[in-house]
């Protein structure tokens, strides 16, 4: 039967969907006070982009959301409630507001379930994962795919995908040394186990091998609908080889959160990592002078991890390490 793992870690919190035995989704939740799904906040409308259509409002936090669509009797500078459908995104250049409507007559503002109560919502076991026992996590391959995720790089040299987020649509190629008649089935689900496994949503171009006829893309087609769950709609793959996928999108996939923020990432992977060195007690972590500052500046993260460990929490820089060579004794 498939399980959630589920960590209460420093900083984040993270979930494992275990199905016989593999990890098949995951989900991280950073401590954050920005706008999350499922809330409702107050704010006020502060301009508006198209008049009855679009505008823009400001949270008590000063966060600035888009609002959609904007009722006739609502004028700038009233105050309003709003649903917050999604999230904020980063982009390149550019960060995607997030995105809301105004609440219904009655709403009271209320804030979004978190991650441990969506897993409860859909009705599977959840395993809790406190540090002190095995790592269940690493045991599924954790690591590996947060390493996929910063990459965008999966598969071997038979069959492999490059993913590509872009402001406009997440790209997937697939390319490998199979004939396109086995590559475009193997590649299409791959391309679902990795829609899946690392939350992608909006609007997905997978760009399979050309293959020769109907039945061959139909083939690949099918390997999208076994290995990516419902709710999503799909085109069929076309004489190019190209398909294209739309999912409900309300929050960061793992390859936008890992990458919104290289430092944030390598300390809070640190700060899982020295939580769980050992037996308890002192602990040292050593690791680029970027790293170092943002946990000083976390001041709360290494308290945590002190009273969590059960003795102090010593940081060291070191000029000559990679970001990501950080390492705990």
């Amino acid at each position: 039967m498939a399980e959630w793992l589920y960590e209460e870690g420093i900083g984040e919190a993270r979930a494992a969907l275990i199905e016989k035995g593999q990890l098949v989704e995951a989900q991280i939740e950073r401590d954050s006070d920005a706008a999350r799904a499922g809330s409702v906040m107050q704010g006020k409308l502060v301009r508006t982009v198209i008049p009855k259509k679009r505008g823009i409002a400001r949270l008590i936090s000063g966060e600035e959301v888009l609002v959609e669509p904007i009722p006739p009797k609502i004028a700038e500078g009233a105050t309003v409630l709003l649903d917050i459908l999604r999230e904020a995104i980063p982009e390149e250049g550019r960060a995607k507001l997030a995105k809301a409507r105004i609440a219904q007559p009655g709403s009271k503002a209320h804030p979004a379930p978190s991650l441990f109560q969506r897993l409860r919502a859909t009705g599977l076991p959840i395993i809790p994962c406190p540090a002190h026992e095995e790592d269940r996590f690493e045991a599924h391959g954790w690591s590996e795919l947060m390493e996929e995720a910063i990459s965008g790089e999966i598969g071997t040299e038979e069959a492999a995908l490059r993913i590509f987020p872009t402001p406009a649509m997440i790209l997937i190629d697939v390319d490998g040394s199979l004939p396109p008649a086995k590559l475009g089935p193997k590649g299409a689900k791959l391309a679902a186990q990795a829609i899946r496994r690392l939350g992608l949503t909006g609007s997905i171009g997978i760009d399979l091998p050309t293959m020769n006829n109907k039945d061959e893309r139909a083939i690949a087609s099918a390997q999208i609908d076994k290995y990516l769950p419902l709710p999503f709609e799909r085109t069929a793959v076309n004489g190019f080889g190209f398909i294209q996928i739309i999912r409900r999108r309300e929050r960061m996939n793992l390859m936008e959160l890992l990458r919104a923020d290289p430092v944030e990432t390598a300390a809070l992977a640190l700060l899982r990592r020295a939580e769980r060195h050992g037996n308890g007690g002192p602990v040292t972590i050593t690791a680029a002078p970027a790293i170092i500052d943002r946990l000083h500046k976390a001041a709360a993260w290494t308290e945590q991890l002190a009273r969590r460990r059960g003795g102090a929490a010593a940081l060291k820089a070191d000029p000559g390490l990679a970001i990501s060579a950080g390492h705990v004794a």
